[in-house]
Parts: C-alpha cells; structure tokens; sequence
C-alpha cells in the first residue's frame, strides 16, 4: 500500500471519530435541567481559644535584656503548665531584639539607648471558659503584653456543625427545585451535578494589649472574657435532570 492511501485512511478515520464525538456530547447535553442553590448557616459557641502573650525587656546591655526576657518567659511557660496547660498546646511565634536609638543625635551618629527584647507565645485554651484565667496566670508570672484572644470552634464541632448545615442547605435546594418544577409542569427524575461551598471565621480580637504594671496594681479580679459565637456556612449549588 502506498503513503498516499495510508494517509487517505487516516483521514477517514479522524473523520468517522469526529463526527461520532458530537453525537456523545449532544446526547450528555440534551438533558433538561433545573439548577438551584441554597444556604444555611448555624451560630455555634466556640469551644477553643488561642491567646498569645509577648515578654518584653529593655536593657542598655542586649545580653542582660535576653537574659531576663529568656528568665520571665520560663517563669511564664512554668506557670502556665503548671496551672494544666500542655507543653504541646504551647508554642513560640515570634521573637526579635530591637534597638531603640537616641533621637537627640545626628540622623547619621545615633546611639542606641536601649535594646528591646519581645518573646511571644501562643497558648491553646482547650476549656475556652478558662481563657481569662490562663491570661491572668500568664500575666502574674510576667508576661507583659496580651497580643491576641482568637475563639475558634475543634476540628469535631466544626465538622458535626458543618454537617448539619449542609443537610439543610441541601433540602432547601431540593423544595425550591420542587417549586420550580411544579409550576413549569415538569417531573425531577435525578441528580446531575452538585458544588459544595462554604466557610467559618474564627472570632479574633487583636492588639489587646495592656502594661504589665498596670495590670499587676490593679486588684486581683479574675479577667472577664467572653467567646460570642462563630457562624459555619454551608452553600450547595444543584442541578437536576427534568422530563
């Protein structure tokens, strides 16, 4: 067989797939459909808490601002474990040494007056009702600053909550499909194609800081915190094959 009759087959043949390819995507498209979508949500209190708190020491000599930065914040993790608190549920997230120079000077000769030392930990709260006495107990043992309260819902809660909304969302789809179908006069046969979307914001209060001298003179009265509650959303988008 020559080269020019076995291109002339293979030319047929894209042909034939070509024209049969069409056929299948018509077929998959010719189904009637009804898309909806529907939302639900639920406010759910939170049951964890993440606070963190910051260390901070100023001294002429870096090494003795490190030193009592490194002596606090051990007195601070001390504490902290000791009141029930594991080491796992805290960790280290910031750390820097800063120098703070003399403005009276030359813009090109400054001289650093001091140096600030801040040593930030975060500390899972796994009993939220204990947030403010975890930040008394921390401040007491010398943390200084309080950085951030986040309230936040377990990995359990979150996946039982979502569930639940995602139950509803999907029923609230399916009747107004069941509206829609009703007044045009057609029958649901089934399920085409279904989106799932959603989401869940942590409640963050940031920059609640407040001077560890301040907070030791005042009169010993356990720190009042109060959770709120998060929102967990659910969003289906569904579309149903109709005769």
């Amino acid at each position: 067989m020559s080269r020019s009759q076995y291109l002339f087959i293979a030319v047929l043949l894209l042909v034939g797939v070509s024209l049969l390819i069409p056929g299948v995507c018509a077929s998959e498209d010719s189904d009637r459909v009804i898309t909806t979508s529907a939302m639900a949500e639920a406010m759910v209190t939170p049951d964890r808490a993440q606070v963190t708190v910051s260390v901070q020491t100023e001294n002429a000599d870096v090494k003795v601002a490190q030193a009592d930065n490194a002596r606090m914040m051990d007195e601070v993790t001390r504490a902290l474990e000791s009141s029930g608190i594991a080491r796992i549920d805290m960790k280290t997230t910031g750390y820097s040494i800063y120098p703070v120079y003399d403005d009276s000077g030359s813009l090109f000769r400054q001289k650093v007056r001091y140096y600030r030392v801040t040593n930030s930990l975060q500390v899972t709260v796994r009993d939220v009702s204990r947030t403010g006495e975890v930040i008394d107990i921390a401040v007491g043992a010398g943390a200084n600053q309080v950085d951030s309260i986040i309230f936040m819902v377990s990995e359990e809660l979150e996946e039982a909550t979502r569930a639940e909304v995602l139950m509803k969302a999907v029923r609230k789809a399916l009747r107004d499909a069941d509206v829609v179908a009703g007044a045009s006069g057609v029958t649901i046969k089934g399920v085409k194609e279904i989106s799932v979307g959603g989401y869940y914001s942590p409640v963050l209060y940031e920059n609640a800081r407040v001077g560890a001298t301040d907070m030791k003179t005042q009169e010993a009265v356990p720190t009042p915190i109060e959770p709120g509650q998060v929102k967990i959303t659910a969003q289906v988008t569904t579309t149903y094959i109709i005769v």
